[in-house]
C-alpha cells in the first residue's frame, strides 16, 4: 500500500498535478504520524489494513467537511474535499454493491449468532475485520439494525 502511495506521488509530482500532490503528502503524513505512534507500543510500522482504515477515517472525515462547507454556503472548500476524496478512494479496494453489503451482514449475523441490537457491536466489527475499506459501515449499521430489530 505504502508503494502504491509513494509511485502515485512521484507520477503526480512529475505531472505537476499540485491537488493531488497535496494530497498524497497529507496521506503519508498520517501513516507516519501513525508509525511515530505506534514504535511506543513495540511496533515499527502500521499493515496496510491499518492504512486501509486510516484512509476510510481520512475520507469520513472529509464527506463531514464538505457537508458543513455546504451548509455554510462555501462550494468551493466543498468541492475541493470531494476532489480529496476521490483521490483517497482511487487507494481502496472498491466497494461492495448494495446487495452484497446486505448478504455480507445477513451471513455475518447467522455466524455469530446476533439476535438482537445487544449484538450489533460484535456485528460491525466482525464486518470491519472480514471486509476492511470495502463497505460503507455506516449503511452496513443500517442493515444490522433493521435485521436485529
Amino acid at each position: 500500500m505504502r508503494e502504491q502511495i509513494a509511485e502515485a506521488l512521484n507520477e503526480a509530482v512529475k505531472a505537476q498535478d499540485k491537488k493531488q500532490v497535496c494530497t498524497l503528502r497529507l496521506i503519508n503524513a498520517a501513516i507516519k504520524d501513525r508509525d511515530i505512534a505506534l514504535r511506543g507500543t513495540g511496533k515499527d510500522k502500521v499493515s496496510d489494513d491499518e492504512v486501509l482504515g486510516l484512509l476510510v477515517k481520512m475520507i469520513t472525515q472529509r464527506e463531514e467537511s464538505s457537508r458543513q462547507y455546504e451548509n455554510a454556503g462555501r462550494l468551493d472548500l466543498a468541492e475541493r474535499e470531494r476532489k480529496e476524496m476521490e483521490i483517497i478512494r482511487s487507494f481502496l479496494p472498491t466497494q461492495l454493491p448494495a446487495e452484497e453489503v446486505r448478504k455480507a451482514v445477513k451471513d455475518v449475523v447467522a455466524d455469530i449468532g446476533a439476535n438482537s441490537l445487544r449484538d450489533m457491536g460484535k456485528c460491525i466489527n466482525t464486518l470491519k475485520k472480514r471486509y476492511p475499506g470495502q463497505m460503507d459501515f455506516c449503511q452496513a449499521s443500517g442493515v444490522v439494525k433493521e435485521l436485529l430489530q
